[in-house]
């Protein structure tokens, strides 16, 4: 688990707790992420394996707000974890475990039929499906276009030096762009140039068979002819222009509704609603989750673009069959999200989406 770069200056860490205040930090977070709701002295005092007062367990909260980590809500009341708290807690105390066995299987099969026999878009959007339902929160999922299994592609001349390149995908959707030709190329070059691709592209992303034919030029000099191998190179450059453009899909803000205690939530949710209205800055922001191997976790202000919803975003990067990172999955949701269960449900979705890439 990596987690997003910030100023560390008077950030308070581990080692400014001891044992019983780092005891009484973790019972004030952990009932903040089951209910939400603050944590008083009284009841920490009661659930604590060894004998505290009331007013002992009020010392310590007072000396965990003085660093920071903590503050009260309002007067009289218990104790929330600030964002720098909720930081200093996940990245040192949470523990996490495995995914469960029957979640392994459930992920894995649910995102292997959506995919098999259908678009790689229906499994993307089953991923942010099951993710929105395990976590309460939005399913987000970033890839690129060239992520797109093909049916097939067409050269169609339009005059003497321009043809139409007909790209059309597994799911049904079609896209078209215009190739320059030079003079005088014959029509069997066109012809010669569709199928040699359609012999090698059903099923398989753009990206897959234009690393292909780069890889094996002398190869298709062989098999076609040389006016047929450029337009093969310069329909798929073509196609590809375009191809570097992110998709966004998002599922189940629905849940974000659910368990609202206070008007203020409600217009943190708003606020969050329209953060994810700002397609660019969501895909900008999942692909900082680019830069780690592993599982990466935001916490509100720590990004901008939740710095007024007060949201988290748990993302993973996933891969292709040559490595290369081609999207992130994640979870959008308020700061109480589920870290311990929701981290390693994004980790393993994301290896299984990468293995579904690799197999193709």
């Amino acid at each position: 688990m990596t987690r997003d770069p910030v100023q560390d200056a008077g950030r308070a860490g581990l080692s400014d707790l001891d044992l019983r205040s780092r005891d009484i930090f973790r019972r004030i977070v952990e009932g903040y992420l089951e209910t939400g709701e603050p944590m008083g002295s009284r009841n920490i005092s009661k659930i604590l394996p060894v004998s505290l007062s009331a007013a002992t367990v009020r010392n310590v909260m007072q000396d965990l707000e003085d660093l920071g980590l903590v503050y009260a809500p309002h007067i009289s009341a218990g104790r929330l974890p600030t964002e720098q708290g909720l930081r200093l807690f996940v990245d040192s105390i949470l523990e996490i475990g495995d995914v469960g066995a029957e979640d392994r299987n459930h992920i894995e099969t649910q995102i292997r039929a959506a995919g098999s026999g259908r678009s790689f878009d229906d499994a993307l959007a089953e991923a942010t499906t099951l993710l929105s339902g395990v976590s309460r929160g939005a399913g987000v999922v970033v890839t690129s276009k060239s992520n797109k299994r093909l049916k097939h592609i067409e050269f169609v001349r339009l005059d003497p030096t321009q043809a139409l390149v007909v790209l059309v995908s597994d799911d049904g959707t079609i896209e078209n762009r215009i190739l320059a030709l030079p003079p005088g190329l014959p029509a069997s070059a066109l012809t010669e140039a569709s199928n040699y691709l359609n012999h090698r592209l059903k099923g398989r992303t753009l990206a897959d068979v234009t690393a292909e034919v780069a890889q094996n030029r002398a190869a298709m000099e062989r098999e076609i002819s040389e006016l047929s191998a450029r337009l093969v190179e310069s329909g798929l450059a073509a196609t590809a222009q375009d191809a570097g453009d992110m998709r966004l899909i998002v599922r189940g803000q629905a849940n974000l509704l659910e368990d609202l205690t206070a008007l203020a939530d409600l217009e943190r949710m708003r606020r969050l609603f329209a953060d994810l209205e700002r397609e660019k800055e969501v895909i900008e922001l999942l692909n900082r989750a680019e830069s780690g191997d592993g599982v990466r976790i935001f916490i509100g202000s720590e990004n901008k673009l939740f710095s007024m919803s007060g949201s988290s975003m748990i993302a993973a990067p996933f891969r292709d069959s040559s490595q290369k990172i081609v999207g992130i999955v994640g979870v959008i949701g308020p700061t109480r999200l589920n870290y311990a269960r929701i981290v390693p449900m994004v980790d393993y979705t994301a290896k299984v989406m990468g293995r579904l890439l690799e197999r193709g």
